[in-house]
């Protein structure tokens, strides 16, 4: 049984979606003004493997993740590239596109853009100023008016007389109150707008994930999260919103994936501590990439280093070498190892624990290896199955521990395992070992088995 835990309850839930069968996700995207970090990836990883998972549950999954294309921090990275913001979101989002996609993220099933739902926006706003929870200000923006919605501070659990403004609220005369936030505002010269009943302007944060989400999933849907930095205010401004035009539940379960870390500080571009998904892939795989935010639970916080990068790498080399030269088998299912794979998922999403269970899986197949190779390639098959759930252990081994190899010649080396296995044919063991070397100087790992010379780079 299914337990997530939900930030709205601070606490473990079994997880019954509202439609049986039926799972409707919405998850915080990119704001596309720049390449995206790694602080990024180990939020959409974290998403990526609750989708994989209720799926492989069964469940029929929704799974939308916005595009923020228009905004502050992008009007300004326009205006210090003086080029069209078009240009340089799109050229932004398909570089967040191929990130993710090198990264094995799963394609949502929406992909909504911000600026594709400015009039679902504007109706929003009508029915907030109807309900009597938005109003006018003095200088014609919009504002949502926070003291009218009784529950505001419900999610992140702060006192709303003890509360201050947070990121992207700006405090203006014309509010009514400094936790006040904007809904539309009014454009200022040369900023891109859109006609509405309050004049050219362009809407407010917040309001576009609220517009966005339930147009694509419903008034209520089952699951929204993002990084724990959302919380407040966004996630809490959402929800204030949305609830205060329909009148109804917004979200069921609200997931927050905890924050990468740089010597205890939140990787971000606005701290300049972060570096980009692009730049790390460029010195390790993606799967190891993905290792290594999975090795850790998603509600925790992560710290980066290269050293742990490494770990990651020899930890997934470890589960890959257990894959090594095993035939084709079908996976008996149900057996006792899967079971507690899925008790590891199913308990908040455990995925340190679930590859506790695969370390363990690859030791029996070790074990089964010389006697039983058979029973030893039906485990493998599982392993690579569960692996799969994780986005993990897809690729071919050989491939996998050849996959370093960006700049080396694989046709020297090729030719350099062949003139060694001649020189051992000729038992010419000097020249074997000094070609053995040879190769491990060129970063190069030799394994001799049964079935031949295997290598690695390592």
């Amino acid at each position: 049984m299914l337990k997530i835990y939900n930030s709205l309850t601070q606490q473990k839930e079994v997880f019954q979606p509202i439609t049986p069968g039926q799972v409707n996700m919405y998850i915080c995207g990119v704001t596309v003004y720049d390449y995206c970090h790694l602080g990024h990836a180990r939020c959409y990883i974290a998403f990526d493997v609750v989708v994989r998972y209720l799926r492989a549950c069964g469940y029929k999954v929704t799974y939308v993740r916005n595009i923020t294309d228009i905004d502050d921090k992008i009007i300004k990275r326009a205006n210090d590239t003086h080029e069209e913001i078009t240009v340089l979101t799109q050229r932004y989002i398909q570089a967040m596109q191929e990130d993710f996609h090198a990264l094995g993220l799963l394609i949502p099933d929406y992909e909504p853009r911000a600026t594709d739902y400015i009039a679902v926006m504007q109706i929003l706003i009508e029915k907030l100023l109807a309900n009597g929870y938005a109003y006018i200000a003095s200088n014609g923006d919009v504002y949502y008016e926070v003291r009218r919605f009784s529950r505001y501070g419900c999610l992140s659990h702060r006192d709303i007389d003890k509360l201050e403004s947070g990121a992207r609220v700006e405090i203006a005369d014309a509010k009514r109150d400094p936790l006040d936030f904007v809904l539309w505002k009014l454009a200022k010269p040369h900023e891109p707008a859109w006609d509405s009943p309050w004049g050219m302007g362009r809407p407010g944060w917040h309001l576009e994930c609220s517009a966005m989400s339930m147009q694509l999933l419903g008034e209520c849907f089952d699951i929204h999260g993002g990084g724990k930095d959302l919380v407040f205010p966004h996630h809490e401004n959402e929800l204030a919103q949305s609830e205060g035009a329909t009148q109804a539940t917004f979200v069921k379960t609200w997931m927050h994936a905890g924050h990468l870390q740089i010597a205890k500080e939140k990787m971000s571009k606005s701290l300049g501590n972060f570096f980009t998904i692009r730049d790390v892939l460029a010195q390790y795989a993606p799967e190891v990439v993905r290792y290594f935010f999975i090795s850790s639970h998603y509600r925790s916080p992560l710290q980066y280093s290269a050293e742990l990068l490494q770990q990651a790498k020899n930890s997934l080399e470890r589960l890959y070498t257990a894959l090594r030269f095993l035939p084709a088998a079908d996976i008996e299912v149900n057996t006792a190892i899967e079971i507690k794979f899925y008790a590891a998922m199913d308990d908040d999403f455990n995925t340190p624990l679930a590859l506790s269970v695969l370390f363990e899986l690859a030791h029996e197949i070790q074990r089964l290896r010389e006697k039983k190779l058979a029973t030893a390639a039906q485990c493998g098959a599982l392993l690579r199955k569960l692996g799969g759930i994780l986005g993990i252990l897809q690729t071919n081994p050989e491939e996998f521990f050849r996959s370093a190899v960006a700049n080396v010649d694989i046709g020297k080396i090729e030719n350099l395992i062949a003139a060694r296995q001649l020189a051992r044919q000729q038992k010419n063991w000097a020249e074997a070992d000094r070609i053995r070397s040879e190769l491990l100087a060129m970063s190069v790992e030799l394994e001799d088995t049964a079935q031949g010379t295997m290598w690695k780079y390592v």
